[in-house]
């Protein structure tokens, strides 16, 4: 059995910019400023990478999965163009106010809850690979990305980008380890700099 570090990223708002409307394009997908680069940099530091997003717009009626499954697999063509493509991506469908048949089943798996962790560490786990959370990290821009990560026994870090919820972070006590104006400071100030 392997010992691995893991990179767990929320998606909008922490890789691409968060349009304040569901991404149902890869037109609408514009990554910030060096996200990949910051990627590149903890890939090449042996860090796996792992994306896990709330997509309720599916729930919503807004996005078909095939919509999201089509922008996540653009998303990874941009980042692979430099060496920053994903390990692992999973999403999450369900919205708790719009109840669907199909997507109810996943209501463990909507950040702040961990089913999302657990199933991608659960997968490494098949594949022979222990996931060392003590030594892996999990960057978003919202308040349940950290608790979602302090849940997880992960070490939460927050982005200005996106939602920038740092005050509301505060208000609810529920604290980053770090605080980064971007997805690039936060691997090259913080994780990079602790690992």
């Amino acid at each position: 059995m392997q010992r691995i570090k893991v990179l767990f990223l929320d998606r909008d708002g922490t890789i691409n910019q968060d349009t304040g409307s569901y991404i149902s394009s890869k037109e609408q997908l514009v990554l910030i400023d060096r996200a990949d680069e910051a990627i590149a940099l903890a890939k090449s530091a042996g860090f796996r990478i792992v994306i896990v997003s709330n997509q309720a717009g599916i729930a919503r009626g807004i996005a078909t999965r095939e919509q999201v499954e089509e922008v996540n697999r653009y998303l990874n063509a941009l980042l692979s163009a430099k060496g920053a493509g994903f390990d692992r991506c999973y999403y999450c469908p369900f919205h708790p106010e719009y109840p669907h048949p199909e997507y109810d089943r996943f209501a463990d798996f909507r950040k702040p809850a961990t089913g999302m962790v657990e199933q991608a560490i659960n997968e490494f786990l098949e594949e022979g690979l222990i996931v060392d959370r003590k030594a892996s990290f999990f960057v978003g821009d919202k308040t349940l990305d950290v608790e979602c990560a302090l849940r997880a026994g992960l070490r939460p870090l927050l982005v200005r980008t996106g939602h920038n919820e740092e005050k509301l972070c505060v208000e609810r006590n529920i604290i980053p380890e770090y605080v980064a104006d971007d997805l690039y400071h936060a691997v090259t100030e913080h994780i990079l700099a602790s690992s």
